[in-house]
């Protein structure tokens, strides 16, 4: 057994995560940060799910840090000899010319950028990465954390620290420490939401899904072996509506009907409505954007179709099944689309497309880890709930650490499987969500803040989980600089208010006012739903 000490422990380098120990480190703290793959980034990686974000992205609404990310992306392909002049020329390209993101690229790059900014504290000696670490123990009393245990190939580590932030995608820390938390969707009574279920229910997720990368070869066979759960899965109906789950239909976002889509752009039903081209929708290259030696286009596979919504991934006895099927879910679904998908051009399946693990890091074309949608989260000082962001409200909170802008927007969920949509003001982030109601010493750094189950629908996207998890580190750096608890910085008008200096001095915007959306227009990018 390893012993390690540290300011801080980051537990999982979700997106959030990494950016709570950039922060943290950023801010001057010995910081030790484990992740349980051998990617940090989270959902920008090791989950590949492009970057989805508000229209006013290119103008304001994010930290500067995300800004940077995203000029760091673009630069690589303006350095590039083999990207189009033409396109470098715009000023706001799309490199894959995706549906779902202004810019959308590869998790491999996104992964090179993550690393090129944490690597200066690597090199400094005040940032500690440990990779292939599954947490595995705690020893905490009275919600205080003293160390966390971590097993990886070589050893066991405990890991001792002041604070502990968890920057894991479904909150492991918080069974292994007591301290409270909820899962799935609460009732009416508990948070006073028009749309919460009369009675609360706790296991009712949003689906997971494993996305895969496929590559248009246009011509050749690429068909993978005939999954060993590809026919149940092809038997399946889809909850909402009468056709398969292994079809060309998928739940329409507001009414969460089945809805035919397509393929490519120009392809049409039979009652000659274009449809909304699926492969384009996470595309992450463009072939036509290079001149040479880019060849294929590639894609990702995270569509309503390999939504797994039989099941979740923590907090009940099936857990590990559940992970398991859900990769099925998504290799049975490639090799349908390789081999029965209806074309437009009367044939069946596209054997010519190949699963695709280049640019995702893992050999069968699969993501390294499910994207997890929604976990478990803190019962907060203050949870937001949907009557404080919808439409007509003002969610602008005093204790604003932060801005983001995406609709309420819940994927099929794993018990009742209903869906919802709806569109929310421009809105902050509340520091009352990331402190827990009991006095800790733990700082949760994304999905795992107090929303409620709708709110999350809300809360979930890139750049408000980076900004969540930058604000953790920072949080947590403040109160070791004050020698006060986590929950005195919100208490204490003083301590908020040089806080939310620090913020801003670091480049985290408290509010909208930096942007002037009435004069913003964004022209020729559909904005998809994710």
């Amino acid at each position: 057994m390893k012993t390690l000490h540290a300011d801080i422990v980051v537990c999982g380098a979700s997106l959030g995560g990494t950016l709570a120990a950039y922060s943290a480190a950023r801010s001057g703290k010995n910081v030790i940060l484990f992740e349980r793959t051998d990617w940090i980034g989270g959902q920008l990686t090791s989950q590949a799910v492009p970057p989805d974000e508000h229209p006013w992205i290119e103008y304001g609404g994010c930290t500067e840090s995300y800004r940077a990310y995203r000029n760091a992306v673009r630069r690589h392909y303006i350095e590039s000899d083999e990207f189009l002049s033409e396109i470098k020329a715009e000023k706001l390209f799309c490199p894959a010319d995706s549906q779902v993101s202004f810019i959308s690229h590869p998790p491999k790059l996104a992964l090179k950028i993550l690393k090129e900014m944490l690597e200066p504290f690597e090199r400094a000696g005040n940032l500690k990465i440990i990779l292939n670490a599954e947490l595995c123990g705690c020893d905490c009393s009275d919600g205080i954390i003293r160390s966390v245990i971590y097993k990886t190939a070589e050893d066991d580590i405990t890991a001792l620290g002041k604070l502990f932030i968890d920057g894991t995608d479904a909150g492991d820390l918080l069974p292994l420490s007591g301290i409270e938390y909820c899962t799935g969707a609460e009732s009416k009574e508990q948070t006073g939401e028009k749309h919460a279920p009369a009675a609360a229910r706790p296991q009712d997720m949003q689906a997971v899904v494993y996305t895969a990368a496929i590559e248009n070869r246009i011509k050749g066979d690429y068909v993978i072996a005939k999954p060993e759960n590809y026919d149940y899965f092809k038997k399946l109906k889809a909850p909402y509506g009468d056709c398969p789950v292994y079809s060309m239909y998928g739940p329409d976002s507001s009414t969460g009907r089945a809805k035919l889509f397509g393929m490519f752009s120009c392809e049409y039903s039979a009652d000659g409505q274009e449809l909304f081209p699926l492969y384009e929708y996470r595309r992450i290259v463009r072939a036509d954007n290079f001149r040479q030696g880019v060849p294929y286009d590639v894609t990702l596979v995270n569509w309503p179709q390999n939504d797994f919504f039989l099941g979740n991934l923590f907090d009940c006895e099936n857990a590990q099944e559940n992970d398991y099927l859900a990769k099925q879910l998504t290799l049975g679904f490639i090799y349908w689309l390789q081999t029965e998908a209806p074309r437009a051009d009367g044939g069946k399946g596209y054997p010519y497309f190949r699963l695709s693990g280049e640019h995702l890091g893992t050999a069968d074309g699969l993501s390294k880890a499910p994207y997890i949608r929604e976990s478990r989260r803190i019962i907060p000082q203050f949870k937001i709930t949907e009557d404080m962001v919808i439409k007509g409200a003002d969610p602008v909170f005093y204790d604003s650490v932060g801005v983001g802008s995406y609709a309420i927007d819940l994927h099929i969920t794993t018990q009742s499987h209903t869906f919802f949509y709806e569109p929310t003001e421009r809105f902050t982030i509340p520091l009352g969500a990331l402190i827990t109601k009991k006095r800790t010493n733990y700082i949760p750094a994304c999905k795992n803040i107090g929303t409620s189950h709708l709110t999350n629908g809300c809360y979930r996207l890139h750049p408000i989980e980076w900004n969540i998890g930058e604000v953790a580190g920072y949080l947590a750096a403040y109160s070791l600089d004050e020698g006060c608890e986590i929950a005195e910085v919100r208490e204490d008008p003083v301590r908020l208010k040089k806080f939310r200096e620090i913020l801003k001095e670091n480049g985290i915007p408290l509010d909208w006012s930096g942007c002037d959306i009435e004069k913003i227009s964004i022209k020729g990018k559909a904005k998809a739903r994710r």
